[in-house]
């Protein structure tokens, strides 16, 4: 007859134990621990010595706020001679005296969140238990070291903006290790609409990360629910702050934490998607930000976007809109609701734009399914492949009411990005959407996308708009319409050029260019370059947050359709220069000399300089303004701010400047913290 151990006191040995599921970057004054990999106790006994088959202890691992061994979310073991990975189990590893080591393994699909470990009548633990990509017995699981490193341990990344002509890096910081941030985000899970209905069901539900991803997506916004963000996109945003505001996730999280789950404000898709990112990768979900170029938003779920001008190329408004770029996240994990070709990298989008099933949430759905086509596979398939490759049908609305079609130059779904493993460079990843161009599956999957270019192509007309160099804010420059005639007959066509402010999701703002030319002639084979000035006088005052002039060409010729041709210009800031001052050593104070010439032609006021990293400012953002806010054209706007590293390691320090006149100029630098 077994007799059961009479525990004492424990020692949960939380630095070997964090530091060998790698969670100790989260602390190692208490226990968190990864799926299905085993992890150390030391028991000591009140009396008596341990003696194999004679003593034994009885184990409970329970979460959630009633568990259940139907749910799953409660699991009773007794110790066994070896530990099993593929269950919850415990094994005696060796014994001294009044000492026992123990070794626990929980299931590698056990939910995700709080334990507590009863051991025996007296021993109860608590812990924290993750996803555990490099266990292959977990969802999951990812084969790939460095790619662990970049996509769950790395609290800082790229995500590129601009446009697909010119892709602009910007530093964020993930900050999923700081201190109360893993606690944020088991706070996220549990106030999501299904837990508070359900919350058995829904800690079940946490052994799946098909479900969790499905439950951040909707969370991260705040339209159905107590989520963390709220969108805005225009109309100013008073009572919050600008999306651009923004340089990390970890003032957002801890901020929707102290203000009793009320929604931040603002957010945007860039936003959203880094949130996103930060909150799966403290859970263990291997994630990263894509960006999108030329991004359709299809609201009718026709794979088709209807745009509308009139005679003199001026858009007309519509719901269905083309964004200069948008972002979202991709998190790893296989899909045992499909096939095996399906697992892999899941798009997920927290960004609120259309419903499913009800909420605004969107995925995840396999890029593979994307790929090939499969769009009654789940979640939200046709939206995400619209957003990659949907159709373009532009519709020129005459006086007399009539209507004609135009043929337009626009493909959706240009250079997909991302942050490239181990590097800050862009690593281009549309072939996992998209077949590659001219390829016979292409071909087959996107004879509709390819459609407009042949008509194009046939008239013998063409229509490109060109942009010069140094495209800079604060300068005035020149953007060109490219005409060539490639008939054998001249021509006699109209051209009207004009330009305004855009945001970045595709909504219009004031003129700041516009050219209209009457029986312009193009000799046979002849190549014309018409330019338009566009002047920082007339756009300065128009731009928005964005920097961005949309630039349209239209080109009437009485024997054909008409043809359209449409580009995004990123107005380019000024870099902002970072030296460090000293040798970077953890828990060593430094000092950052940062500066920024004012490219305007007039004085900027209110100059202040922001900085934050991961374990570089305490999971803060550090500011200060100049003595004198007031800077001349051309001068230097410089400061020195004071940080102390906390860990060691390559480190991303990001920057922000701001201005009543120059806002949201970003900038950052590697820091290479020692020991």
């Amino acid at each position: 007859m077994f007799v059961g151990l009479d525990i004492n006191r424990w020692d949960l040995e939380c630095y070997s134990n964090n530091t060998d599921h790698r969670t100790d970057l989260n602390g190692v004054d208490r226990l968190i621990v990864r799926r299905g990999q085993p992890f150390a106790l030391r028991l000591y006994l009140r009396s008596g010595n341990y003696q194999p088959g004679v003593r034994t202890v009885h184990c409970t691992a329970e979460t959630g706020p009633r568990p259940s061994e139907q749910y799953g979310t409660r699991a009773s073991f007794d110790l066994s001679a070896n530990i099993d990975t593929s269950r919850w189990s415990a094994a005696v590893t060796s014994s001294s005296g009044d000492m026992v080591a123990l070794s626990v393994c929980s299931a590698p699909d056990a939910p995700i969140g709080r334990y507590t470990l009863t051991l025996g009548h007296s021993a109860r633990i608590e812990f924290i238990l993750l996803f555990n990509p490099w266990c292959p017995g977990d969802a999951v699981y990812m084969d790939n070291e460095q790619s662990l490193e970049e996509y769950v341990l790395c609290q800082d990344g790229i995500i590129f903006h601009g446009s697909y002509k010119y892709p602009m890096p910007m530093a964020w910081n993930f900050g999923q290790f700081e201190s109360g941030i893993l606690d944020i985000c088991l706070k996220i899970l549990d106030m999501n609409p299904k837990c508070l209905k359900n919350p058995g069901k829904d800690c079940s539900g946490r052994r799946n990360p098909i479900y969790v991803s499905r439950v951040l997506s909707a969370m991260v916004n705040c339209n159905d629910d107590k989520g963390v963000l709220l969108g805005k996109w225009s109309d100013g945003y008073e009572g919050g702050v600008s999306p651009m505001f923004w340089r990390g996730s970890v003032e957002i999280l801890q901020k929707w934490d102290t203000q009793a789950c009320q929604p931040v404000k603002y957010g945007q898709c860039w936003v959203f998607a880094a949130v996103a990112c930060s909150v799966s990768r403290a859970l263990g979900i291997p994630c990263r930000v894509v960006t999108n170029f030329l991004s359709a938003h299809d609201t009718n779920s026709n794979l088709t976007i209807e745009r509308y001008i009139n005679e003199n190329g001026d858009p007309v408004q519509s719901k269905d809109m083309i964004w200069n770029f948008h972002c979202w996240v991709e998190s790893w994990m296989s899909r045992p609701d499909m096939k095996p070709d399906f697992n892999g990298w899941q798009a997920i989008d927290p960004t609120p734009q259309e419903k499913s099933d009800g909420v605004y949430c969107c995925g995840p759905v396999s890029l593979r399914a994307i790929k090939e086509g499969k769009l009654l596979l789940k979640y939200d398939a046709p939206f995400v492949f619209a957003e990659v490759n949907a159709d373009v049908n532009t519709i020129m609305t005459k006086k007399d009411g009539t209507t004609t079609s135009v043929t337009e130059t626009t493909m959706v779904g240009q250079k997909i990005s991302t942050k490239r493993v181990g590097s800050d460079t862009r690593e281009d990843i549309t072939h996992l959407y998209k077949y590659p161009e001219g390829s016979d599956k292409e071909r087959e999957a996107f004879t509709r996308a390819h459609k407009k270019v042949n008509e194009q192509q046939n008239q013998g007309l063409q229509l490109k708009i060109k942009v010069g160099s140094d495209v800079k804010k604060g300068c005035d420059f020149d953007v060109f319409a490219v005409i060539t005639n490639n008939t054998n007959s001249e021509k006699v066509c109209r051209l009207v050029l004009r330009s305004c402010v855009v945001s970045y999701n595709g909504f219009l703002g004031g003129s700041c260019g516009f050219k209209d030319l009457l029986n312009m002639q193009l000799s046979p084979g002849a190549e014309k370059r018409v330019p338009l000035r566009l002047n920082y006088s007339k756009y300065g005052d128009l731009l928005t947050e964005d920097n961005l002039i949309h630039v349209t060409a239209l080109l009437s010729e009485y024997s054909s359709e008409p043809l359209l041709a449409m580009r995004n210009i990123v107005l380019e800031n000024p870099e902002i220069q970072i030296r460090i001052l000293g040798e970077p050593k953890a828990n060593r104070k430094l000092a950052a000399e940062i500066s920024l010439q004012n490219p305007l032609p007039e004085p900027l006021d209110n100059c202040c300089f922001s900085i934050e990293g991961a374990n570089l400012t305490g999971g803060h953002i550090i500011s200060e303004r100049l003595v004198d806010s007031t800077v001349g054209p051309g001068k230097d706007a410089k400061v020195k701010i004071y940080f102390t590293p906390t860990q060691s390691g390559v480190r991303k320090l990001v920057v922000n400047f701001d201005s009543n006149k120059l806002c949201h100029v970003q900038g950052y630098r590697n820091v290479i913290v020692g020991k």
